[in-house]
């Protein structure tokens, strides 16, 4: 991926600042739900919410190391970029955009949708409009559930996220929102919507990467390679074969390693916002 010279000033990087904060008392099968479910977005206030006793847990303050501090400008660079593309798109359609801000952290750190930690995974938070990234996640990414690293993938999974940002600004997660707590629907139903929303995101994250390297020319070869196998390895058939031995399509929240490739790429091939209704009247 080429790095382009546009930096953002919405990173808060928390990382080695001590203070490390609450810590999720949920146990062990709260970890691996959060893992299997959350990984790649979404909104963890629920699971949070329903894992009490927290206690806290203090760590030392530490200088960041080179690799770290060049983690943080490419963060900036890659929020810069989100920022510019988006800008771009809203105006175009009349709108007008609203920045995240990117949290990067260790192990564990406060949002407003909860406690948030490593094992969740990156996530957005509409409360509070910020992404939530602990850079770890890319090891697991790599290690466990063998998608191969690079710099676009870890710009895809940001632009994934941004993409659940978008959802926000444009009202998507409030009616998604107002459909669970109404209670009308079944598990199955509102698994749907999730799965409609994750991939909606991944949609966003294409229509990204397609504009973006129209103004930028930040692609280089491999790179949307790179990211489909990120988007496959957390298809949510991928992570149950992984993690259960068989697949349940019923309790997908994500989508499939076929749906997510699908939906990134018409994303990417059209690069137009208003070509990725992935609820097809689920919202109606």
């Amino acid at each position: 991926m080429k790095w382009t010279d546009d930096r953002s000033d919405n990173v808060d990087d928390r990382r080695g600042s001590g203070g490390g904060g609450a810590i999720v008392g949920g146990g062990l099968g709260t970890l691996i739900i959060a893992a299997i479910i959350f990984f790649l977005g979404g909104d963890p206030s629920s699971l949070l919410s329903s894992s009490g006793g927290n206690s806290s847990a203090q760590t030392e303050q530490r200088e960041l190391s080179p690799g770290e501090l060049k983690i943080r400008e490419f963060v900036r660079m890659v929020t810069a970029e989100n920022e510019q593309t988006w800008t771009k798109i809203f105006a175009e359609n009349g709108m007008q955009y609203q920045p995240a801000e990117v949290v990067l952290f260790d192990n564990t750190t406060h949002s407003d949708c909860g406690t948030a930690q490593s094992a969740m995974g990156p996530f957005y938070c509409p409360a509070d409009h910020k992404v939530y990234m602990d850079m770890s996640f890319f090891k697991e990414l790599e290690q466990q559930f063998g998608a191969k690293v690079t710099e676009f993938s870890i710009a895809y999974v940001m632009a994934h996220e941004m993409g659940h940002h978008v959802q926000t600004l444009l009202g998507t997660t409030q009616k998604v929102d107002a459909l669970r707590r109404s209670g009308r629907y079944s598990e199955a139903d509102m698994n749907r919507v999730s799965v409609a929303t994750e991939l909606q995101a991944d949609f966003y994250a294409g229509v990204w990467a397609k504009q973006t390297d129209s103004r930028e020319q930040i692609l280089e070869p491999g790179d949307i390679q790179s990211a489909i196998e990120a988007a496959e390895a957390v298809g949510d058939d991928n992570i149950q074969k992984r993690s259960q031995g068989y697949v349940n399509q019923e309790s997908f929240t994500h989508g499939s390693s076929a749906q997510r490739k699908e939906w990134f790429m018409k994303g990417y091939n059209t690069g137009d916002i208003k070509q990725g209704d992935t609820f097809n009247q689920l919202l109606k």
